[in-house]
């Protein structure tokens, strides 16, 4: 139990360094990609149509492409980033690659859950674009928005844990390289224990923090 333990306390490091870090930079991009997606159609605050087709385009383009191919056709872009191919630093770039266009996807529909007329009223009263994106668009949809990271967080585990067999370190790593090639069952075992309940734990407090936004 004690090797167990050993062996999953610095592999869970390492995944949270990489899902911490990959969120942070996921939201930091998607969150900007997804309110242009909305503000850029024909019938919102900023229409741009050509530039609303192109970003939907790219965004389509990249999440058609299933995570362990991304990773291997970003190569060359990775070690360009970081300077390496493999580690957990190296796995972030396809992490955050893969994850920022399903993050943007998920701004977009929450934001245009928000009600027109909200949007109409500010209008009306005078605010800017930036205006109504700060002070409306973003406060009127952080309930959903909160679900949606915590949804994109989930997502990004499971990235981490498929980035591990192709040498991206963290928890799935450690499943691959014990569970699987040495056949110890008892590592795989506690591996899947900890991220359902690392899955579970965020699930439960992105919930909590979503209703408590929505009650606000």
């Amino acid at each position: 139990m004690a090797n167990i333990i050993s062996l999953l306390i610095p592999s869970l490091q390492e995944t949270l360094y990489m899902v911490f870090i990959s969120t942070l930079l996921t939201v930091l991009f998607g969150l900007p990609l997804g309110i242009i997606l909305v503000t850029s159609d024909e019938n919102h605050i900023l229409p741009n149509k050509s530039l609303n087709t192109i970003l939907s385009w790219i965004i389509n383009v990249t999440r058609s492409l299933p995570f362990i191919i991304l990773i291997i056709f970003i190569l060359p872009f990775t070690r360009w980033v970081v300077g390496t191919t493999i580690g957990t630093t190296a796995a972030i770039v396809p992490l955050v690659i893969a994850a920022t266009p399903f993050f943007a996807r998920i701004v977009e529909t929450s934001i245009r859950e928000v009600d027109w007329g909200v949007v109409e009223a500010s209008i009306s009263m005078g605010a800017t674009p930036a205006q109504i994106i700060v002070r409306v668009l973003i406060p009127e949809a952080m309930s959903s928005l909160v679900l949606g990271i915590t949804i994109t967080l989930i997502n990004i585990i499971g990235y981490s844990a498929m980035a591990g067999t192709v040498g991206g370190g963290g928890l799935g790593d450690l499943a691959f390289r014990y569970g699987y090639q040495r056949f110890q069952n008892d590592v795989m075992f506690a591996t899947i224990i900890v991220l359902i309940i690392l899955v579970q734990t965020i699930q439960s407090f992105g919930n909590h923090l979503a209703q408590k936004i929505n009650k606000n």
